[in-house]
């Protein structure tokens, strides 16, 4: 492999980041813009349970918003032993409510007659005005509702609802390719920082 000179990577470090700011990212903070921000108390306060990698890489991810869930104490008991998988589920709005489809929650192993079905249809819990304006966008917008996170906040169970939009194949090939050269200007920093 050829060596860069410094120039090289000085050049292609700057267009890297005139690209990262480009693509919404804010310059003093290092998160996209739009996405919601916890408070360093709230940081403490949560823990993170599982999350939807597969959203990440299928979806662009416009805005995050925060959604209590509907549980029974036998699924609330099978979470915190970390039996839930958020991988092919998504949202859909009903009547005025946003329901949950598609998450599995295993069941509780102490759980005998109270145990419910894995699969079951969840209801999410949010204020009329931002679900009614989510499905106004989902509408409207072309854009889909998908869980990205799901973590406990204090004692309870949040989940993190995300406004997507689904990414072409060339998005996934441009988006792999940024990743392999953020690496790669890492690989040459720390080459050089070393000698």
């Amino acid at each position: 492999m050829k060596k860069a000179k410094f120039s090289e990577i000085g050049l292609y470090l700057s267009a890297l980041l005139d690209n990262y700011c480009l693509l919404g990212y804010n310059n003093n903070m290092d998160i996209p813009t739009g996405a919601t921000v916890l408070k360093k108390e709230e940081q403490m306060n949560t823990k993170t349970i599982t999350e939807n990698r597969q959203a990440r890489h299928e979806y662009f991810i416009l805005e995050s918003y925060e959604a209590g869930i509907e549980l029974f104490g036998t699924e609330v008991k099978s979470i915190r032993a970390g039996g839930v998988n958020l991988k092919d589920s998504w949202i859909s709005v009903e009547n005025g409510e946003m329901f949950i489809r598609g998450m599995h929650i295993a069941p509780y192993e102490k759980g005998n007659i109270f145990n419910r079905d894995p699969y079951r249809i969840r209801r999410l819990l949010m204020h009329k005005k931002e679900i009614m304006k989510l499905y106004g966008q989902v509408k409207q917008g072309g854009y889909t509702l998908i869980p990205i996170s799901m973590y406990f906040k204090d004692s309870r169970v949040k989940v993190q609802v995300g406004l997507c939009k689904g990414k072409q194949l060339h998005d996934k090939r441009e988006s792999a390719a940024k990743r392999a050269a953020e690496r790669e200007i890492d690989r040459a920093i720390k080459e050089r920082n070393k000698g």
